[in-house]
């Protein structure tokens, strides 16, 4: 009994030795951590006072401190920023959907400023700006080993003023320069037509007037076709769409699911996860989907275009898309301005991180590059269309009724109209030929 209790005696003993011990160094290494962190804020004040007092000219101390603050949050990733008061409010004006500027999203890759999509309808667009451009040189100016704060300022300026922007691209021996014409760039979120049998609902940007604009969107077009019956699909085109509000992707995705996981985030704890579900109700009713993707489809249209793909939901047509898996938060700051903060990574409902991969399509569809056919070429097509109703006296069809006939010819001219289409958009014609034999499979 006695070298029992003496053994739990020495236990408990060695316990509280052990304990000591380990902890002992933790505390160590934390008050080492914390003293250099207080070291290089010494630093910090060191070399912002000599700047203050001994640089050549005269500085601003609260430009230098923004200059700071932006170069902190640069280092972390390309989407961490700081926002100046000025930055801050056109941001939430940007959000309601109506702002200045050239209407382009850019990032930097390997310090150059890369185009992740022009916007439709803007100025960019308008001169040509295509996804995946490099921007060398903003009116002769170089952009190289600028930040990306650093090089939206160059490019910002009054609305109506020029600017010559050096692009690099792809396929083109030399840059080349692009004269845009700023302008307030008001973005119209959906817009809807019906191509054929199909509705084409186009969402260029995800701000607060997405989904009611996608909801009448989408009304207006079954309505003009005289009922649901007569729609063999919606397509929606997230090509070159470059994100935005992620509460909007998540209704987007919402409006075309019945249950079921639409993303999740995960941050740097695990308890600052979140899942985001769907809701009962699906505004195509059920209706077959196809989602349009690029190379300018990022982050929000990510997220829209993973969870359709997860359920098998809608089938995912184009190119792979621009890989920006991370979800920022804008936090307010004392004097008015904002941080934007890289806060988690989102995740589609079958676990996938799309960051830096992207989401690839369930068929690839490369959208050919214009090129102007030759007279030789436009006269061998028209050798190609005769037919045997060309040639003089051909015998004629007694078998079809005028009704038929007719059915036949108006069949033909949707049949062209398809094929007027392949020449201007590709990859939106292959969408339709899916709903539409989609359509004829379920007749």
């Amino acid at each position: 009994m006695r070298k029992f209790a003496m053994a739990a005696v020495g236990g408990t003993l060695a316990g509280i030795l052990a304990t000591t011990y380990v902890a002992g160094p933790l505390l160590a290494q934390e008050n080492a951590r914390s003293a250099t962190v207080y070291e290089q804020l010494d630093l910090f004040g060191d070399i912002f006072e000599r700047i203050r007092v001994q640089y050549v000219e005269e500085v601003d101390e609260t430009d230098l401190i923004e200059a700071a603050i932006g170069g902190m949050l640069a280092s972390l990733d390309p989407h961490s920023s700081y926002l100046s008061p000025d930055d801050a409010t056109q941001m939430r004006v940007q959000t309601r959907g109506e702002f200045g500027g050239l209407g382009i999203e850019v990032t930097q890759e390997e310090g150059f400023v890369k185009v992740v999509s022009p916007m439709d309808g803007t100025p960019a667009d308008e001169a040509g700006m295509e996804a995946g451009d490099f921007i060398t040189h903003v009116d002769g100016e170089s952009m190289l080993g600028l930040s990306l704060d650093e090089a939206v300022d160059m490019m910002r300026g009054p609305v109506g003023s020029e600017i010559i922007i050096t692009v690099v691209r792809e396929g083109e021996d030399e840059p080349f320069d692009v004269s845009i014409i700023r302008d307030t760039i008001k973005l119209t979120a959906v817009r809807a037509r019906t191509e054929g049998s199909s509705v084409v609902l186009r969402i260029s940007t995800f701000n607060d007037q997405t989904t009611p604009n996608l909801i009448s969107g989408l009304k207006e077009q079954v309505e003009a076709a005289g009922g649901i019956e007569n729609v063999n699909g919606v397509i929606l085109d997230l090509r070159n769409n470059p994100g935005g509000l992620l509460n909007q992707a998540i209704r987007v995705s919402d409006e075309f699911l019945e249950s079921g996981e639409i993303v999740s985030t995960r941050g740097r704890n695990p308890e600052d996860g979140e899942r985001f579900n769907a809701t009962p109700g699906d505004l195509a009713e059920g209706l077959p989907v196809v989602v349009l993707i690029n190379g300018g489809s990022a982050s929000a249209s990510e997220i829209v275009a993973g969870a359709l793909q997860d359920h098998r939901r809608a089938i995912v047509v184009g190119t792979k898309s621009f890989g920006k898996g991370s979800v920022q938060t804008v936090m307010p700051l004392r004097g008015d301005g904002a941080m934007r903060l890289t806060t988690a990574r989102y995740y589609t409902p079958s676990g996938r991180s799309i960051q830096a991969l992207g989401v690839s399509p369930d068929i690839i569809v490369e959208q050919p590059r214009r090129v102007a056919a030759s007279e030789e070429d436009e006269a061998e097509n028209a050798r190609r269309t005769r037919s045997e109703a060309d040639l003089r006296g051909s015998l004629n069809n007694d078998s079809l009724s005028e009704d038929e006939i007719r059915q036949i010819e108006e069949d033909r001219a949707k049949a062209e109209a398809a094929a007027d289409l392949r020449e201007d958009d590709y990859q939106l014609a292959y969408a339709i030929d899916i709903l539409t034999g989609m359509s004829a499979l379920a007749k």
